[in-house]
């Protein structure tokens, strides 16, 4: 059973549909990438998992229906959304933040997490008493990462983390990206406009066309495909 499964999904804003019939699975501990144009989809896909728009055929999480349930009732069973754009609290210091991550956490944890962020992210360390707005573009993606990672989900779904970053920035977050996969099993969900960079960290990919699943298969397949290396990578 995958973690993450998406069969026949339809999802959209009012009487605008965006994606149509999307299949699409992530498994345990699995970085998969969505690519795709602009306004192909791959936000609503998200948003459509996350629970903040309407959608209708099959999105099961760990086996369970997600239709029906709304964004506090995903973070609970374990799925973290770092939103396009970061989401941040600018008027909560650092530290306020991540802890604001935890807020579906039970257990007496949170400290311990907190600290691994900080070794994840030593400069939030250093800005744990700064309001939030004050960051960097890289620090609040870092922060927003930060915060996900606080709940300990079992999938992260991540949305342009690259957007606005400085080339040798974006790089530093793409691999802490994998390493944080990596290290605590965690499986992620990731849309990003980069295409060289999301392959290199996925171990699968979808392409999206308007709202359809054009390609999918492994990354490295994806990077030898013809249509996908002209129209994604730019070689």
């Amino acid at each position: 059973m995958p973690l993450l499964e998406l069969a026949g999904v339809t999802a959209g804003y009012g009487h605008r549909k965006v994606l149509h019939q999307v299949d699409l699975e992530v498994d345990e501990a699995e970085i998969v990438a969505i690519l795709g144009a602009n306004g192909a989809g791959k936000t609503t896909t998200l948003r459509a998992i996350s629970g903040v728009i309407q959608r209708a055929g099959r999105i099961a999480f760990q086996g369970r229906s997600l239709l029906g349930l709304g964004p506090a009732d995903a973070a609970r069973l374990g799925i973290a959304h770092v939103p396009e754009g970061r989401g941040t609290m600018g008027q909560l210091t650092v530290e306020e933040n991540l802890l604001l991550g935890a807020y579906v956490r039970s257990d007496g944890g949170v400290r311990s997490e907190l600290e691994r962020v900080f070794e994840y992210f030593p400069v939030l360390r250093e800005r744990r008493r700064q309001m939030a707005a004050t960051l960097s573009g890289g620090e609040q993606q870092m922060l927003a990462i930060g915060r996900a990672v606080m709940a300990r989900p079992r999938l992260v779904l991540l949305d342009e983390p690259s957007l606005g970053l400085a080339p040798m920035v974006m790089a530093a977050i793409f691999e802490l990206i994998a390493t944080i996969s990596r290290d605590l099993r965690t499986a992620v969900l990731l849309v990003e406009q980069n295409a060289v960079a999301a392959l290199d960290i996925s171990h699968r990919a979808y392409v999206l066309e308007a709202g359809r699943v054009a390609i999918s298969g492994a990354s490295s397949e994806l990077k030898a495909h013809e249509g996908v290396r002209r129209s994604y990578l730019g070689y």
